[in-house]
């Protein structure tokens, strides 16, 4: 199978100017593949094996680290279908576990910021949640990608706006649990 990202030089990743759309379509791809495995997975399992990433710690703030909707299940999902759906893209399998554990990464890292700030486990803060978890993989893969910055601003404005377009949807569909 050819590859399906092209390789780019270092001018490419400094230059904001040209756009790789077929770059940009497959970052945006593995975000729809790393965010939305966790999401299915508790659809199909229910709460079976769905172990807090956090174990139930309580911070000395008296909130959780993260809180009880971030479990080691959704943390497989999404490494695994990142990892699955890397080849068809053409980026190796390593790659697409990597982005999917760097996407969770950001999502565990909003949470802990959330609840830090007081939002309520799944409460809504799409300006820190969506930006956080598709800027980790975003930035640290980019070379990997072939994604220059305007690549990366463009792969997370479009992921932004996909999510707040279907998740409505989803929520509709009886897919997620809340409309965002």
């Amino acid at each position: 199978m050819q590859n399906f990202l092209p390789t780019w030089s270092y001018t490419h990743y400094m230059n904001t100017s040209s756009l790789c759309l077929t770059c940009i379509a497959a970052a945006v791809i593995l975000l729809i593949a790393a965010n939305g495995a966790p999401v299915i997975a508790r659809k199909l399992f229910g709460e079976r094996l769905a172990y807090p990433v956090d174990g139930g710690l309580i911070l000395a703030d008296r909130r959780p680290l993260f809180g009880a909707s971030k479990t080691w299940r959704g943390l497989a999902a999404a490494i695994a279908s990142s990892a699955a759906i890397a080849p068809l893209l053409g980026v190796p399998m390593p790659t697409g576990a990597l982005f999917g554990l760097l996407s969770i990464g950001g999502d565990l890292l909003a949470s802990f910021i959330k609840r830090r700030l007081g939002y309520a486990t799944s409460g809504r803060a799409p300006l820190l949640d969506v930006p956080v978890e598709a800027l980790l993989p975003l930035v640290a893969l980019h070379a990997m990608l072939g994604l220059g910055i305007a690549d990366i601003i463009v792969a997370a404005g479009g992921f932004l706006l996909l999510e707040v377009w279907f998740s409505p949807l989803l929520f509709r569909l009886h897919i997620r649990n809340r409309p965002y």
